[in-house]
C-alpha cells in the first residue's frame, strides 16, 4: 500500500490547517507539517510505519520557495529514515529518500540567531480554551503579511505562562512587555505599533498590579 502524504513547509501554514485538510481530504492524502503546526512530518511518518505502510509519496503543498521545501522536506525525512528499522520506502519528487541526506546539525546552528524581538505565545490549557489557537494562527499570518522573518519576530508557542486570568497571555521580549488578553483582532496592531514600530500596546499590557490581582490564583 502506498500513502500519499502532503506536506506543509511554511510558517505560515498553521494559519490554513483547514484549508490545507480539506485538500488533502479531497486528494485521499495525510497531511503533516514541516514547522509551526500539527501533526509533523516525524509524527506521520511515525503513525505510518506503525501501521505496517510500505510506501509513502511526499508531496510539498505550500506556496513558500520550492527549493527550501526540497532541502528541508529531505533533511528531515532522511533524519526520521536514519532512526528506524526496515523503514519504508519514501519517495520525494523524483528521490527517493535513503538516509544519506543532509544531516539535522550544522556549525552555522550552534548559537541563538540575532532578532529584535522574541514573541511568546501562551498555549497552556486555560489560554486554549480562550482562543490561543486562533490568536496564533491570526498572528502568523498578520507577520507574513507585514513581511516580518524570524529575524524580526522570533515566535514561540509556550506552555503556561501564569497570569491565567487574563489569557490569552503574550510576551515580548526583550523589553519584557506582557499582554492579555491577547484576541486574533488585536494582532494587527501588535504587529504594526509594538513589533513594527516600537510602541507597546498600554491598553492591553498586564502589569505588576494586573498581573496578580489580590485573591485569584
Amino acid at each position: 500500500m502506498s500513502v500519499l502524504v502532503h506536506v506543509a513547509t511554511a510558517w505560515a501554514d498553521a494559519a490554513r490547517f483547514s484549508t490545507l485538510r480539506h485538500a488533502a481530504d479531497r486528494s485521499g492524502a495525510k497531511l503533516a507539517f514541516l514547522q509551526g503546526g500539527e501533526p509533523t512530518l516525524t509524527h506521520v511518518l511515525d503513525t505510518l510505519h506503525a501501521d505496517g505502510v510500505r510506501e509513502i509519496r511526499l508531496h510539498p503543498v505550500s506556496n513558500d520557495n520550492l527549493a527550501y521545501a526540497r532541502s528541508w522536506v529531505g533533511r528531515v525525512a532522511g533524519h526520521w529514515y536514519r532512526q528506524q528499522v526496515d523503514p519504508p520506502t519514501i519517495h520525494f519528487g523524483e528521490r527517493t529518500i535513503t538516509g544519506r541526506e543532509a544531516p539535522l546539525s550544522s556549525p552555522a546552528w550552534d548559537r541563538p540567531p540575532a532578532y529584535r524581538h522574541h514573541l511568546l505565545v501562551c498555549r497552556g490549557p486555560r489560554c486554549s480554551a480562550r482562543g490561543a489557537d486562533a490568536t496564533y494562527r491570526t498572528l502568523v499570518r498578520t507577520l507574513v503579511r507585514h513581511g516580518l522573518t524570524d529575524e524580526d519576530v522570533l515566535v514561540a508557542q509556550t506552555g503556561c505562562l501564569f497570569p491565567c486570568n487574563h489569557g490569552p497571555v503574550a510576551v515580548v521580549h526583550p523589553e519584557g512587555v506582557w499582554y492579555g488578553p491577547m484576541h486574533p483582532a488585536d494582532t494587527e496592531r501588535l504587529v504594526r505599533e509594538h513589533l513594527t514600530d516600537g510602541q507597546p500596546l498600554t491598553d492591553l499590557m498586564l502589569d505588576a498590579e494586573h498581573r496578580f490581582p489580590e485573591g485569584e490564583a
